[in-house]
Parts: C-alpha cells; structure tokens; sequence
C-alpha cells in the first residue's frame, strides 16, 4: 500500500529556513518524466543534494494528486518569491483533468516510485526482523511431511506442532537465518527470518496442525518455524528526508552476501526506529579512514573517515534498518559509517 507523498512533502520541511535549496550545476529548465524514472532520479537532475526534494517541489492543488508523478509529466522550474520551485504539468495522455463527478484517473500503480523497487521488493514482502532472542524457539515448527517427507513444496500437505491461533487460518513458513548484534555493544539487535513459503491450515487436533502448501520459494523442511503475517503496513513509496535527529550508525550486513557493496545494494544498519530512523531518511556512507605506520614519528595513525555514497532506508525495525545505497563514489563495506547527510 502506497502512502500519499502530499502530506509529506509540504509538512516538517521548516528546518529548510531561508536558505536556497543549493542547484545542481546545468540543471534543466523543464523535464518530461519518462518510464523508468525514480524521484530520487529526477531530483539528482535538480539538486546537488537530492534528499532536498521536498523544499523544490510545488505540488499543484488543482491537479487530481498533486503530489503523484507518472510519466509523460513535465517539470518546469520556476522562482517563487526568490526560491527555486518545481511545478507540474500534466502529460497529453492524461489530458487536462476537471473537477467533476467522473474524472478519470491514472491507477497508483503507475506513478514513479521514489527508488527502484525491483531493488527491494523481496524486503519489503518477505523478510522480517524478530527482536527476541526465543522467537523461533516458541513458535510452532514443521514436525513431519505428509507420507513421512522431509523435504516438501507447492501443493504438498505438512504437519506442524505448536500453539495455534484459531482465528488464524494462514501462515508463513520460515527458517532462521542472522542473528545480528551490536558490534560496538554487543546488543542482540534482532534475528532475520528469511521466508520460503505460505500454507493454510486444514485442520487441528490437539498441538498438531495439518497444512496445505499454498506457495513456496524453496523446499520445506522439518523444524521451519510458522509465523502469522506481520501487523504493519508495507509502503513502498518514500519521501527523502534527513533524520529528525543525529543518527551515528553502521552498515553491519550486506544481506545479499556481496563484499563490494555499490549502488543498489541493500545493507543492513544497527539503527532503527528507536533510534529516530524512519523509512524515507537519507544516510550517508562514510569510509572508515585506514590505520598506517607513521615512519617519521613512530607509532600508527588513523586517517580521517571520507564520504563515500548516501543511501535511503526503506525498511525500519525497532533496532534495524535496511537501507539501499543510492549512489557510491568507491567501493563500500561492512563497518563502514552512516550519519546524517
């Protein structure tokens, strides 16, 4: 579910004060928004500072969503009482739209999203994060196949011992996957639980309930965990925006299992909500300065940490977050730093 971008955008930017949203260099006049754009695309054209979004764009009351983009749009920029704004005009193939009881409109689905969400539709849908170290251990786990299976998928029954819910006639199957702690800490920050699959309940008796695989996207095997759907609301539309507060954090995994983390990856952060991270924010990515031998003076010198890309989170648990890294200047790495842009 997409949340709307109006309220957002024109609500919390009074930090911007009086400054000028600072131009990127040959930045255009007007812009037509093309298939396969993204808001932060679109802002990198404007903005040395894309998070700054917000503070440029003027949505226009007039037009049914203002604040949706789609393309074939086009973006004019203009000076409002000095500042630098963008304004909106709607493409041909929408037409000019109307007040009145019947307008037409262009389905959600097609407005540009604000990063690509190819790059994060697997996070958004089937990860999750659980905070207490006895999660797994407490939750009702596959105890056999049907005809004594220990391997079983897509269509197949299961049967699963545990407390079951019986207002709950669905759920995911899960295997424990990271455990994540604090590396400064050593607080356990949360265990990942990597969904393989989905089967509704045919019947219970007593602590064992029989399955049906509904879906799956490996195979099934004794002592995966079942979990019910989560009770959050997914959005996967963001507004880029710094942190409400200062934010010091590190990228601790790159869940995909890459070394060289680069543009378009997702890491993980030992930050989340609790810390003041909110789906939207705007990290950048700090190099961890080397320590070298210093051969006049003696002894070892750390060299300063340098910027080396910015990345969005997407996702926030209480003491997690994925993020995806928008842009990066060099090869990035676990351990490197997050802070405010």
């Amino acid at each position: 579910m997409r949340k709307s971008l109006l309220a957002l955008l024109l609500v919390g930017w009074a930090g911007f004060g009086q400054a000028q949203v600072p131009l990127r260099e040959g930045y255009p006049q007007r812009y037509t928004v093309v298939a396969g754009d993204t808001l932060w695309s679109i802002a990198n054209r404007f903005l040395r500072d894309p998070w700054q979004w917000p503070a440029l764009w003027q949505a226009n009351s007039s037009l049914a969503d203002p604040d949706l983009i789609y393309p074939g749009d086009s973006l004019a920029l203009v000076r409002v009482d000095g500042e630098p704004r963008l304004t909106l005009e709607r493409g041909a193939s929408r037409g000019t739209l109307k007040l009145s009881p019947q307008v037409r409109r262009t389905p959600l689905v097609e407005a540009i999203p604000t990063i690509p969400l190819q790059a994060i539709d697997s996070f958004l849908l089937s990860n999750r994060i659980l905070d207490r170290a006895d999660a797994f251990d407490s939750a009702p786990y596959i105890v056999a196949g049907d005809a004594e299976r220990v391997l079983s998928g897509t269509g197949d029954r299961i049967f699963a011992r545990g407390r079951f819910d019986p207002e709950q006639s669905a759920y995911g199957i899960f295997r424990q996957g990271k455990t994540y702690t604090d590396p400064q800490s050593g607080e356990l920050l949360g265990i990942n639980a990597d969904e393989i699959g989905g089967g509704e309940v045919v019947a219970v008796e007593g602590d064992i309930a029989t399955l049906q695989l509904q879906r799956t996207t490996q195979e099934v095997r004794l002592g995966d965990r079942l979990f019910s759907g989560e009770p959050r609301v997914i959005n996967s539309t963001f507004v880029p925006s710094p942190p409400s507060r200062a934010v010091e954090g590190l990228i601790i995994d790159v869940p995909r299992g890459v070394t060289q983390i680069g543009a378009l990856d997702v890491v993980t952060l030992n930050k989340g909500r609790r810390d003041g991270l909110a789906e939207g924010n705007v990290l950048a990515v700090l190099k961890t300065g080397e320590t070298v031998r210093d051969r006049v003076a003696g002894g070892q010198v750390k060299m300063p940490d340098e910027r080396a890309g910015l990345l969005m989170v997407f996702r926030t648990y209480d003491k997690l977050s994925y993020g995806l890294v928008l842009n990066a200047s060099r090869s990035l790495a676990i351990m490197d730093k997050v802070r405010n842009p």
